[in-house]
C-alpha cells in the first residue's frame, strides 16, 4: 500500500504535519518495500484557495492509497475518497514514522468525514 503522509520535512523523523492542503510535503511510504518518495507541496503553502484540492490531487496522481494527516477539510476529503484512497487523522503522533507505526499496527482508524472546515490554516 502507497500512504502519503503530510509532513514537515523530508525524512520519517519529520513532524506529522497537521495541515493536509498546505502541508511543507508529503512523504509517500510503499508499505511493502519500505521505500519512501517525497511529493513537494510548496506550490500549495502560500495558495489563496483551492490546496486541499490541488494537494488531494497530487497525492492521488502519485499512486497513493491512502493518507495520513492530522486534519484534512471537506474539498480535500470529497476528492481524496471519490478516487478511493482512505483517510486516517491523527494529532497523537508527532513524527512520521510514529504515525506509520500506528497505521501498521491497526490503531488509526478510517476517516468517515473531514474534520475541521474549509480553509482551515
Amino acid at each position: 500500500m502507497n500512504v502519503a503522509f503530510s509532513a514537515t520535512g523530508s525524512d520519517l523523523n519529520s513532524d506529522l504535519d497537521q495541515r493536509f492542503g498546505r502541508a511543507g510535503q508529503f512523504i509517500l511510504v510503499d508499505t511493502e518495500t519500505n521505500a519512501a518518495t517525497i511529493l513537494e507541496n510548496t506550490q500549495n503553502m502560500n495558495a489563496a484557495q483551492g490546496a486541499g484540492i490541488q494537494a488531494a490531487q497530487n497525492v492521488i496522481n502519485a499512486g497513493a492509497d491512502a493518507v495520513v494527516t492530522g486534519n484534512c477539510g471537506p474539498k480535500a476529503f470529497q476528492v481524496l475518497q471519490a478516487a478511493g484512497v482512505k483517510i486516517y487523522h491523527t494529532q497523537e503522533h508527532e513524527t512520521v514514522a510514529e504515525a506509520l507505526k500506528a497505521l501498521l499496527s491497526d490503531t488509526l482508524q478510517v476517516a468517515d468525514s473531514a474534520n475541521v472546515e474549509a480553509h482551515w490554516s
